[in-house]
């Protein structure tokens, strides 16, 4: 396999982030050297791939490759760093290729889906974020918000179910799906549901709710 040892270590935040995300990646990322998969192309179509999911491998892999930021809340910490490899799927179930390889020993991997999605191979396919962005960017907002913060507070299972989100906004950044973040007045709550609904685990239900925070600590942009 042929990497890229050209690469600088200090990364450059991909266009199209909050400046609190682009902040966050070139503050506390690294950029590693990665595989230049345009050079498996002509493989991958012997293997009966699409061209189109290649190449969405491909600008995945020149976007993202190669960075590595700190371990998110859950998840065990998410991928340690992003890095595309060959897609798997079909025409009736969709296409998705690796986001990168865990941290630790997991029951699922990370997995990018067939309209960009960011989320885990659990039992079932579950995205957790609509694009690669709003994992970045909910990795951010978690680091930010946990600085800031005089409170932290988490809670499981059904637990989780019972918080009552009245007055409380959904951050639009973080693009959510299965995990999504919500604004108050003085705080802010991440709902984990990604483990729960992959799994049909009820119980693996998380939320971390950040609370004392100003309005710096509410947007930190």
């Amino acid at each position: 396999m042929t990497a890229d040892s050209r690469v600088s270590l200090i990364p450059q935040a991909p266009e199209g982030l909050s400046r609190r995300a682009r902040f966050f990646v070139e503050g506390h990322g690294l950029r590693v050297p990665h595989r230049d998969l345009k050079l498996f192309r002509e493989a991958w179509l012997k293997q009966g791939i699409p061209d189109a999911e290649i190449d969405r491998a491909v600008v995945f892999q020149e976007r993202w490759g190669g960075l590595a930021l700190p371990p998110a809340p859950e998840y065990e910490g998410g991928p340690r760093v992003l890095e595309a490899s060959v897609p798997k799927g079909s025409a009736a179930d969709g296409w998705r290729f690796s986001a990168g390889g865990s941290r630790v020993s997991m029951a699922h991997g990370f997995m990018i889906g067939p309209g960009g999605e960011f989320g885990i191979d659990a039992d079932r396919w579950t995205p957790l974020h609509a694009s690669t962005e709003g994992w970045v960017e909910a990795l951010a907002l978690a680091s930010h918000a946990g600085y800031w913060a005089k409170t932290i507070t988490k809670l499981k299972g059904s637990a989780v179910e019972d918080l009552n989100l009245d007055g409380f906004e959904p951050v639009p950044e973080v693009q959510g799906l299965a995990d999504t973040w919500w604004r108050g007045r003085d705080s802010l709550i991440a709902l984990y549901r990604g483990d729960a609904s992959g799994f049909n685990a009820p119980h693996c239900l998380r939320a971390h709710i950040y609370g004392g925070l100003d309005a710096w600590g509410l947007t930190g942009n």
